[in-house]
């Protein structure tokens, strides 16, 4: 998975079946190791994503507010 190829929905899509998997009850070990190690990434990549937009959202404000 390449990490800034996947947008945040995308992502987030991709936990929501990694979590539908894992409630299903049918993955062996090996999966649900796997699924565990996936999440993981896409978690991260989320949080990153949503600190990178919170810092522009941030820095755009801070601009506007020293133009007034």
């Amino acid at each position: 998975m390449a990490k800034n190829q996947v947008s945040y929905k995308e992502a987030i899509k991709q936990l929501e079946n990694i979590l539908a998997d894992i409630e299903g009850d049918n993955l062996d070990v090996d999966e649900l190791s796997e699924k565990v190690k996936v999440a993981t990434q896409l978690l991260k990549l989320c949080k990153e994503k949503l600190y990178n937009t919170e810092k522009d959202i941030q820095e755009i404000i801070s601009g506007n507010k020293e133009e007034i």
